[in-house]
């Protein structure tokens, strides 16, 4: 799309016979919110099992690459390449709890361990996310919408699909991002001094680390490179899931796509529960640990049809890539 063409919106936008009225007797208001008891009760966060997962994201990829290392074989070289891919989207979905403020109750330390637990270490500024991030939130599809590009013009050819997997996938997305990122460390950017020169010391330390521990190699194999490749890739099929082909509206049905969640993908690229996304958009106050108990509370109110729920992921990115 060219930069001044207009983005077509609105082409995956679900049937008028899909959004069904809310039961009167629902926990769920019209608009799919929570009635105030049911949001308290939603709301809780459970600040020592968040500090577990975070602990939890660190040590079980530190074995997935002493594994592959200890194993040394080709096979297990390519098993952790990908799930290391899935570390960044591990990451990431922590950091966006975070951006929420709903990682830690203590502001301070949601915040800290925000930038410095988890998006530096995965190349991501997350003050200057929760900027735009909130901005998505405010208005999906708006005129302040961040990521209008990624969501437009769906449903797309299979080819101008697979192309765009293939730039993911061969690193092409993720260089230019990270070289427009990089461009200018030293610049006040609204979000504090110099943040890119943390993410930079952040990712040198890890490189020293990783050094002394086993090889300079192991950083730009299983942690750089995955993140430009693998992690691109499963961004964008996450992405383009969650709004691909919308456009705006007030109701989040309109702005949002539903995917039932498998144990699979909520493995590879949806990690703690980032698939619920219309109970996230819907009420973005609530915690990740609460989206599937307000999700199924969603179904039952009515609000949630299968009519306009995709049964799984392959089903909405075949829609996504059937013009």
């Amino acid at each position: 799309m060219s930069a001044s063409a207009s983005p077509r919106l609105g082409g995956m936008t679900p049937h008028a016979s899909a959004l069904t009225p809310v039961l009167p007797d629902s926990r769920i208001t019209s608009n799919g919110h929570p009635k105030p008891e049911f949001r308290a009760e939603l709301r809780r966060i459970p600040n020592m099992r968040n500090a577990i997962s975070i602990a939890g994201i660190y040590l079980q990829n530190i074995a997935i690459v002493w594994a592959a290392i200890s194993i040394h074989h080709p096979v297990t070289y390519m098993i952790a390449f990908v799930l290391m891919g899935r570390a960044h989207a591990q990451i990431l979905a922590m950091m966006h709890e975070s951006v929420h403020r709903l990682l830690f109750s203590n502001r301070k330390l949601n915040d800290f361990a925000g930038r410095w637990l988890l998006g530096y270490l995965s190349f991501v500024n997350s003050d200057a996310y929760r900027y735009v991030h909130m901005a998505h939130h405010r208005e999906e599809f708006g005129p302040h919408e961040p990521d209008i590009a990624l969501y437009a013009n769906y449903p797309i050819t299979s080819d101008s699909f697979w192309r765009k997997m293939r730039r993911d996938a061969l690193g092409i997305t993720g260089f230019k991002m990270l070289r427009d990122q990089f461009r200018h460390p030293f610049r006040k950017d609204g979000f504090g001094n110099r943040t890119q020169l943390k993410i930079a010391l952040v990712q040198i330390a890890l490189l020293i680390a990783i050094s002394l521990a086993s090889h300079p190699m192991v950083y730009f194999a299983f942690w750089f490179v995955p993140q430009l490749t693998v992690w691109r890739v499963m961004n964008r099929l996450r992405s383009i899931a969650e709004h691909g082909g919308l456009r705006a509206d007030d109701d989040r049905r309109i702005t949002t796509h539903s995917v039932r969640q498998h144990p699979l993908p909520s493995f590879l690229f949806v990690p703690f529960n980032l698939g619920w996304h219309i109970a996230h958009h819907t009420d973005a106050g609530i915690p990740f640990r609460s989206l599937p108990k307000y999700h199924a509370e969603l179904r039952k109110s009515g609000y949630v049809s299968d009519e306009y729920e995709y049964p799984n992921y392959r089903a909405i990115w075949r829609e996504l890539r059937s013009a």
